[in-house]
């Protein structure tokens, strides 16, 4: 089944938020992305008045730099530029009321199954992890190279590689089936862009 193209060109950059990370430095990794990129607002154990507000000041520096902004809450309530949903949120009774009109969605995939699951909900765009090993997850079981090729066969949508990602990792899996790849650690760690590079892509001070 050929795949489904994107309302426009999606971002080959993303960075997952995480309450792991303090909101000063993770504004100020929002203030670095190369414009063009794309944050994934999760923040799930958050009250709503402080999500609210951190939601707010991430939506001031997207909306003046060119970045798109998938919100894990309601998009039709929020400035985002649509949702993203976790594996086990993706069913397509569910996505089609939070959705919204006109606005993208983002799902998580692990395994053949959640694939299916994100085709047949008509997501735009799939996080699929974990590649390698990830603090986030400690002990979980990485996909490694190989399966996250078979898995991203199966996508009919663009895959972005998630999980222990680095720029220099993802020039191994983009080869593999990776339109893109994202990160949380790495891209509040120090980096520059790569110069002469040509493309928007990171190198990692503390990998």
């Amino acid at each position: 089944m050929p795949r489904r193209q994107p309302p426009s060109p999606l971002p080959r950059l993303w960075l997952f938020t995480d309450e792991r990370v303090d909101d000063a430095r993770l504004l100020r990794a929002v203030c670095r992305l190369p414009g063009g990129s794309g944050i994934v607002f999760r923040h799930y154990g958050l009250g709503d008045e402080a999500r609210d507000a951190l939601f707010a000041q991430i939506v001031k520096q997207a909306r003046g730099r060119g970045l798109l902004l998938l919100d894990a809450g309601e998009a039709k309530r929020r400035e985002a530029d649509g949702v993203h949903r976790p594996a086990q949120e993706v069913r397509r009774r569910s996505l089609g009321r939070s959705r919204g009109r006109g606005a993208l969605l983002s799902t998580s995939a692990h395994n053949r199954r959640e694939i299916a699951l994100a085709n047949r909900a008509g997501a735009n765009l799939i996080f699929l992890s974990p590649v390698f090993a990830t603090r986030s997850h400690p002990g979980g079981r990485a996909l490694g190279l190989w399966r996250f090729a078979a898995l991203a066969r199966l996508a009919h949508c663009p895959v972005i590689a998630l999980g222990g990602m680095s720029a220099a990792r993802y020039r191994r899996v983009k080869p593999l089936g990776a339109y893109g790849w994202a990160a949380i650690d790495a891209l509040v760690s120090s980096w520059s862009i790569a110069p002469n590079s040509g493309h928007r892509f990171l190198v990692i001070g503390n990998k």
